[in-house]
């Protein structure tokens, strides 16, 4: 009997689901001018390797008109592209290029904060009986002077900022250049969907949504409580508190629906929020549930881990129960915000075994897999120094906070050409010093490298929808061994098994015929980073 897994029609998911999702920061993609700065024609330009790993949609990262005091998320104009990056019409070519290639464009929405440069904050800090007045958070102070309420930014220190054009203080959950927009305020709600519709009309397949569940606070201005005591480190006062006054208010998933609503009335259009702090499975859960609201959501629970283990990956897929009207999960291990897993999870004289289970596992969970620019590649963490920080948070908490610039390095994509072929003289950030020995020419030569591992491994979970977008049920989690089974109707059943350790381990497997591996693996033996996905007989 043929083992071939029966056909499933094309239409029976919509294309996100279980989709291999390539995120692109672009100030440090490819640069097409030479300024030394990431831009819309140099991704363009690089859209091909992008293609040739086989995923299905890239993520582009902020490239709105922006001061650039957090180089990008500080939004000065929702509509515009700024000159830094290119035109409007550099994007719509970078769409249809794209589109040319069979990939979906994801682009990121910011709806919680604007910048201070933006006109809307201009005219609502002007007075307090403009008509966009009302269009951010203001509030006056308590009796004595001081803010209005204990609230603390991400960024370190008070939320709140005096303004003495309106004798109020603004609040600021990020920056103080990002005063939060009121979006309690319907009028703002219909400007933030008009910007989402100009976007949509240019051919947009899908949004992440930032810091979503920052978007709305309380109106009370009620004080949050702290925080219990924890073994978590706590470098900013913003890590001592419970916030549950400043985000998270329980009208967001009503402005969610609205944004849904605008999404799908352009076709099948993918919504993906980040959902972060303290609440986030709760949140995750509630944004996504239904057929009213977002498609998907991503959360913290492998950017920030100091370790991959089986209990961490069984706490994050308890998050996402396969019942109806539960959302469907997508998993990131690096970001442009959170440092490279090679460099937390694994050490160098195991990072090269490390990469390729990595890779393997990230490609095995249920949910959409979302690869960060150069993790195809094993790109390491690079070691900024004090005097080419640009990143705000870690120059103002140095050196207790690691700095954000060292994921954002540019890409290397020929090792012995100047810069890398990044495209610059000198590029905004260094590159890191072993990066060249692991850039795209070198290892697309090489057959054996981590580039060929993840195509062939893409190629494989579009092959086998059970690892595309079936169940999954742990069988296996102890020591450092995580053994799972994904399953969809009328396809073959996948076994998936990790030994996340530097020492072998033996561990009972159903019989089964291997379609990849990783490590030493002979019998009931998995040595030190073996992985094998199969069919099961």
């Amino acid at each position: 009997m043929s083992s071939a897994p029966l056909a499933i029609p094309a239409a029976a998911e919509p294309w996100w689901k279980g989709a291999v999702i390539y995120q692109i920061y672009p100030r440090s993609f490819a640069d097409a001018n030479g300024d030394g700065i990431g831009d819309l024609p140099g991704i363009t330009s690089r859209l091909g390797h992008v293609a040739d790993l086989g995923v299905d949609a890239i993520w582009i990262s902020p490239f709105f008109t922006s001061p650039m005091r957090d180089f990008g998320y500080d939004i000065a104009d929702f509509c515009g592209v700024d000159p830094v990056f290119g035109t409007i019409a550099d994007f719509d070519a970078l769409v249809a290029r794209a589109h040319d290639l069979g990939l979906k464009v994801m682009i990121d929405q910011v709806y919680s904060h604007s910048s201070d440069q933006h006109p809307w904050f201009a005219e609502s800090r002007s007075s307090r009986d403009n008509p966009k007045a009302d269009w951010y958070v203001w509030a006056d102070p308590k009796p004595d002077g001081s803010p209005p309420s204990n609230w603390q930014s991400v960024f370190g220190g008070p939320a709140w900022q005096w303004d003495a054009r309106r004798g109020q203080y603004y609040l600021h959950n990020f920056l103080v250049e990002q005063p939060d927009l009121n979006l309690h305020n319907p009028a703002v709600q219909d400007a933030i969907l008009g910007a989402a519709r100009f976007w949509l009309e240019r051919g947009v397949d899908g949004f992440r949504l930032d810091a979503l569940n920052f978007a709305m606070h309380d109106p009370l201005l009620r004080d949050n409580p702290p925080l219990p005591p924890s073994n978590r480190a706590r470098s900013r006062p913003f890590d001592f508190q419970d916030k549950i006054h400043n985000q998270s208010h329980p009208d967001i998933p009503r402005f969610i629906e609205r944004l849904a609503g605008e999404m799908r009335s352009h076709g099948a259009i993918f919504s993906m929020a980040e959902v972060g702090g303290d609440h986030w499975a709760r949140e995750m859960a509630l944004y996504t549930a239904g057929d009213r609201r977002l498609d998907s959501a991503y959360g913290f629970n492998f950017l920030y881990a100091e370790r991959l283990t089986p209990g961490l990956i069984v706490d994050a897929l308890a998050a996402w129960p396969d019942v109806p009207g539960h959302g469907w999960p997508s998993w990131a291990f690096e970001n442009h915000d959170a440092p490279r897993a090679i460099s937390r999870w694994t050490t160098p004289e195991h990072a090269a075994g490390f990469a390729r289970l990595k890779m393997l596992l990230l490609l095995s969970l249920r949910g959409n897999a979302i690869l960060y620019q150069g993790e195809e590649l094993g790109l390491t963490q690079v070691d900024i120094p004090f005097d080419r920080l640009v990143d705000p948070e870690a120059i103002a908490n140095w050196p207790m906070t690691l700095s954000r610039d060292g994921v954002r390095t540019p890409m290397p994509w020929a090792a012995e050409a100047p810069d890398h072929d990044f495209g610059s003289a000198e590029p905004w950030l260094p590159h890191g010093p072993d990066h060249g020995a692991l850039a795209v020419d070198v290892q697309a030569a090489d057959p054996r490298s981590l580039l060929h591992w993840t195509r062939r491994l893409i190629a494989l979970r579009h092959a086998e929808p059970s690892l595309a977008h079936g169940s999954i049920e742990v069988r296996q989690a102890e020591g450092e061994v995580i053994v799972f089974e994904r399953r969809a109707p009328g396809a073959a059943p996948i076994l998936c098994a990790f030994n996340l350790g530097t020492e072998p381990v033996r561990t009972a497997l159903p019989p089964h015929r291997v379609l990849a591996a990783t490590g030493e693996i002979e019998g009931d033996r998995l040595g030190p980073h073996a992985a094998l996905v199969a069919r099961l007989a």
